[in-house]
């Protein structure tokens, strides 16, 4: 796909943004998943509902908003394999204009941009988006305050989708800390709802990870957890439920470690 005025409008904004920028925070990860119940195959033909997943993530904060990439490598016991990533940047209108944006439960607004980019086995077509895409998102995002909570995100998308119909996505996250005894958990995740468009059916997906920080009891908090991920995904990649005789409704127990840097 050739870049697109808005997408090098984007870079080239972000760019020059980022040659004067000082990063306050940030957090690398590495995360190990193994699941067995993975929908959308990509052959009629194959099962490759058993798949084990290896992603990198990195967030950051910085005098000019916020940053967060993650990198999917999927692999199946049948033998095929997708790499999925996203990159999102989003620009603090508090920050940037030296003001403060704030009311009621909202403490910032943003513009908030998603690169998405895929490369996946695809040979009967099954997928919405097609084996290999890069769709853009712009929108306007919200940081708001909830008690309890470490950060919850709301963000409104136009999506341009790539060889597809456009459409909007919203999208919440969320990170919830709590203890039980002497033991410490994180509860986070995230809510994708896509719209319907010419070629898809509205989607949404669930995803959210119970972790046990393991590391504390080598006296190294917040570095080392194990838990699951419980994937509630309707109508996986906009492909309606019961499309080629196949389900399309994500129901998935992942197990996972992840290890932070």
């Amino acid at each position: 796909m050739k870049p697109t005025k808005p997408l090098l409008l984007m870079a080239t904004g972000l760019l020059s943004v980022a040659a004067q920028a000082e990063m306050t925070w940030s957090d690398n990860s590495l995360t190990l998943l193994y699941g067995r119940d993975y929908e959308v195959n990509y052959s009629l033909s194959t099962d490759d509902s058993e798949r084990s997943v290896v992603t990198f993530e990195h967030a950051s904060g910085h005098s000019w908003g916020d940053l967060f990439i993650f990198a999917d490598y999927l692999d199946s016991t049948d033998g095929s394999n997708e790499l999925y990533g996203e990159i999102s940047p989003r620009l603090s209108l508090s920050k940037l204009s030296d003001s403060e944006l704030a009311w009621g439960p909202v403490t910032d607004v943003l513009i908030a941009t998603t690169l998405e980019l895929g490369n996946m086995d695809d040979p009967d077509h099954l997928t919405a988006t097609g084996p290999h895409f890069k769709n853009l998102l712009t929108g306007v995002g919200f940081d708001l305050a909830v008690p309890g909570f470490s950060f919850v995100q709301a963000n409104l998308y136009h999506r341009d989708n790539d060889d597809r119909a456009n459409n909007e996505q919203l999208t919440l996250v969320w990170a919830l800390p709590f203890t039980l005894g002497d033991a410490s958990f994180v509860y986070d995740g995230f809510v994708d709802w896509t719209s319907a468009s010419a070629d898809a059916h509205p989607s949404m997906n669930f995803t959210s990870q119970l972790k046990w920080d393991a590391g504390a009891y080598w006296g190294e908090p917040k570095a080392l957890y194990a838990g699951i991920e419980y994937v509630h995904w309707n109508d996986k990649f906009g492909i309606e439920d019961g499309t080629f005789g196949v389900d399309f409704n994500e129901r998935n127990v992942n197990l996972l470690v992840k290890y932070h840097f």
